[in-house]
């Protein structure tokens, strides 16, 4: 994680101790988001633009709307007092069942069931806090039962995918289309496995927004408006 990433989930997590002074009661629930994506959808850069569309219409006063990304991960292996080299083995479905066994037999890391319960713990945490929108691993499904969450799923063309990783990345547009069949597999098979869920399915989501259709501001857009008038 860069330390720009570092500083600003620091930031968030010291500001949401601060209570500001003379604020309606009404006014301190905070909202989160999630973005559950197809590989090369542009989550990220949604979820960028969507913080700031955010942040221009929050109170002077608020905690800054937070991105929770590559950061979340560190800030899962800080909750739960977790050594840095495990930072590999927590992207979405990256322990194989050989590592997991392994790991059950000699403790030489926790399973991927106990981390999948950590990150989980986390994700509940930062959106009970607010402010914070979460991408992947889950997140619509975590926090499902939490009124004041947003769940979004984008998607796109495989065409338009591979493009887009083929340009910002220097993929081969045969290597870009096995990035992302494997990705999306990978994604598809965590939330499978540890949720009994099917990723793509429309009712886990408020909106279901396609970026080949759409430019990203517009989809920041739409998903800031959406969430502003979201009734908790």
């Amino acid at each position: 994680m860069n330390n720009a990433y570092l500083n600003q989930c620091i930031s968030f997590i010291n500001s949401q101790t601060v209570v500001p002074a003379g604020r309606p009661a009404a006014m301190q629930v905070r909202r989160a988001v999630t973005i559950s994506r197809q590989t090369g959808c542009g989550g990220l850069i949604v979820a960028e633009k969507l913080a700031k569309f955010l942040q221009a219409r929050a109170p002077r006063e608020d905690v800054a709307w937070t991105v929770f990304d590559r950061e979340l991960m560190d800030k899962v292996l800080a909750d739960h007092h977790l050594p840095q080299y495990l930072a590999k083995f927590l992207p979405e479905d990256r322990m194989s069942r050989i590592e997991d066994t392994l790991a059950d037999i000699f403790g030489v890391h926790p399973t991927a069931e106990t981390m999948v319960q950590q990150t989980a713990e986390t994700i509940l945490q930062l959106a009970e806090l607010g402010n914070a929108i979460l991408i992947g691993r889950a997140g619509n499904i975590v926090t499902a039962k939490l009124p004041n969450v947003l769940h979004v799923r984008l998607v796109a063309s495989l065409e338009d995918r591979i493009a887009r990783i083929c340009r910002d990345y220097g993929n081969t547009p045969a290597g870009a289309r096995k990035f992302c069949l494997e990705e999306d597999q990978a994604r598809a098979r965590y939330v499978k496995t540890y949720f009994k869920a099917d990723i793509a399915d429309p009712l886990l989501y408020h909106l279901v927004l396609n970026t080949s259709r759409m430019d990203y501001d517009h989809v920041a857009q739409l998903i800031g408006e959406a969430m502003l008038r979201q009734v908790v």
